[in-house]
């Protein structure tokens, strides 16, 4: 059985810039088609935009408040919203709220900095 909690894992950046805990995927568990991670952004900081020639995303927003961009079409996000963001479509996410905005992360396939194109010079 694979079973990881949250508070047991070690950050880490992504290649966007955000910062995530990758709660199960094939680099930790049985899993070999997904994986699922926690996102978290501080007060004021966005990842640079970018997007996944290969994957698709699920975010699902748990604590805070942000505005996500994907191609061109720009909404706030809340808790309880859950975006698609489907293979090849850029994407960018603010938080614009007052505390750390958090959110589960499931990438299929799994997340990898190689399957991540930044679309963005200045970060």
């Amino acid at each position: 059985m694979d079973l990881k909690n949250l508070n047991d894992l070690p950050p880490f950046t992504t290649k966007d810039g955000s910062e995530i805990r990758e709660l199960l995927a094939h680099r930790n568990s049985a899993i070999r088609n997904q994986s699922l991670a926690e996102a978290r952004l501080p007060i004021g900081s966005a990842t640079q935009e970018h997007f996944h020639p290969r994957a698709e995303e699920i975010y699902f927003i748990t604590h805070g408040t942000g505005k996500i961009r994907i191609e061109a079409e720009t909404c706030e996000v809340k808790v309880g919203d859950a975006i698609a963001i489907p293979p090849g479509l850029k994407h960018k996410l603010w938080n614009t709220g007052d505390e750390v905005l958090r959110l589960l992360c499931c990438c299929a396939p799994a997340y990898e900095h190689a399957d991540t194109i930044i679309t963005e010079k200045d970060f």
